[in-house]
């Protein structure tokens, strides 16, 4: 049985060059005794963000563990370019970078509203791991590959 059967439609249209926008803004709990965010608040900001995304074409990412899907981060590559201060708004980036076998890369800036300042970017690769055996699968399950097509095949613009 596919441990990802029953995932829901995503028949959602996706223009690949499109990057799924989500707005943060910094809080006093994101920055240190400076007022400037902490390194930290921009991981779990991309982290928001990818879920979002997820949610926009259907996918619920609860649903994915519930289905038995996990979807850990295995590798994180983060470059900050200038930091962003306490009360300033800003727009995490980010869209799926193509779908290879069962990792997921997912490409991310951070900037400002009117996009003249690049704070961050990075990349962030996921893999599908079966919850109940505790192992990486060794291919996506179809569900959940129909599920990500919208988002697969992203090329850079």
């Amino acid at each position: 049985m596919d441990v990802c059967q029953g995932l829901i439609d995503s028949d959602v249209e996706v223009s690949p060059k499109n990057w799924f926008e989500y707005s943060v803004r910094v809080q006093p709990h994101h920055t240190d005794y400076a007022g400037i965010a902490w390194h930290g608040s921009y991981i779990a900001w991309m982290e928001e963000a990818r879920v979002e995304c997820l949610r926009s074409i259907g996918i619920e990412f609860a649903q994915l563990v519930a289905l038995g899907c996990d979807l850990p981060v295995v590798e994180l590559s983060v470059r900050y370019h200038r930091q962003i201060q306490l009360g300033r708004l800003a727009i995490v980036r980010t869209r799926m970078a193509n779908l290879s076998g069962v990792r997921i890369p997912w490409d991310y800036q951070i900037q400002s509203p009117d996009g003249q300042e690049l704070y961050v970017t990075a990349r962030v690769t996921l893999v599908a791991v079966d919850r109940e055996k505790g192992k990486i699968m060794r291919r996506l399950p179809p569900a959940m590959e129909h599920a990500l097509a919208p988002l697969a095949n992203i090329s850079g613009d």
